[in-house]
């Protein structure tokens, strides 16, 4: 499976972003200093305090082996941003770029 899920909106003052996107989206479902996550139809809208703000809002797709998907984009002409990691049980991500420097995610 391979779907857009998320987006993850780097945010200099957690706590700022968190009152206007709580106005916008209701209380979040995960609220910690590290991450604080929305749930929009399913969507969802994550801010993040550790994110670099130059690289913009990242968009996560949700993929069923994020190894093997990450190793195909890196042999077309994808650039690492950050190699995979754990972000929550079982939940891996890693950040790449297009050939243009446009910031993308995979979540598996």
């Amino acid at each position: 499976m391979t779907a857009i899920r998320s987006v993850v909106i780097p945010v200099a003052d957690l706590g700022a972003a968190k009152a206007v996107y709580t106005a916008l989206y209701g209380d979040p479902h995960t609220d910690e200093a590290y991450y604080v996550g929305y749930s929009v139809d399913g969507f969802e809208v994550g801010l993040n305090p550790h994110g670099d703000a130059a690289e913009g809002p990242v968009v996560f797709t949700d993929v069923d082996d994020l190894d093997a998907v990450r190793t195909r984009l890196l042999a077309a002409g994808a650039v690492e941003r950050s190699a995979p990691r754990e972000v929550a049980p079982g939940v891996r991500v890693c950040t790449l770029s297009d050939p243009n420097g446009n910031a993308f995610g995979l979540r598996g």
